[in-house]
């Protein structure tokens, strides 16, 4: 039993020195790798601070334009409501008093219309009747006179007629 615990003690020896071998070999390479990533932050870092500055320098002269257009834009928000509800109050004040411009020439020219119908009536019956009378009393007379003159036209030649007939 000696032996193998010789031979275990040997074997845990080895695999100790092994892992201190590579545990040795981890931490020479983290810390390459260490400084690889600082020379690196430490390059960025001094490639990105002057551009950080600037664009800090940039937003700090930008701040109070930004702001001051941001004021700007929703003073001309206010002013332009303001004034569409300006121009809707006079478009409806414009449209009622149209309406009623249009109701009250809808009751004139209805009341002119009825007026003429009227009027037109009380012509037809008080003028238009008795001219029509008259012109039927005139072309009766007419037709009286024409009668008449067809008859004396007429009388001198019956004689001849009866003669003739009396004759064959």
């Amino acid at each position: 039993m000696d032996t193998w615990l010789q031979v275990f003690i040997v074997v845990a020896s080895v695999a100790i020195v092994v892992q201190a071998a590579m545990l040795t070999a981890m931490f020479l390479q983290i810390k390459r790798l260490s400084e690889r990533l600082e020379r690196f932050t430490g390059d960025l870092e001094s490639r990105l601070t002057p551009i950080l500055s600037r664009v800090q320098i940039f937003l700090d002269d930008t701040q109070p334009k930004i702001s001051e257009m941001v004021a700007d834009a929703a003073h001309v928000v206010y002013l332009a409501r303001a004034q569409a509800q300006k121009v809707d109050r006079v478009f409806t004040e414009a449209s009622d008093r149209l309406r009623g411009q249009l109701v009250r020439a809808d009751r004139i020219l209805t009341g002119a219309m009825e007026a003429m119908e009227d009027a037109g009536s009380k012509f037809t019956h008080s003028v238009w009747r008795p001219v029509q009378k008259v012109s039927a009393l005139m072309q009766g007379i007419k037709v009286g006179i024409d009668l008449l003159r067809s008859r004396r036209a007429k009388r001198p030649e019956e004689p001849l007629e009866q003669e003739e007939e009396l004759f064959i």
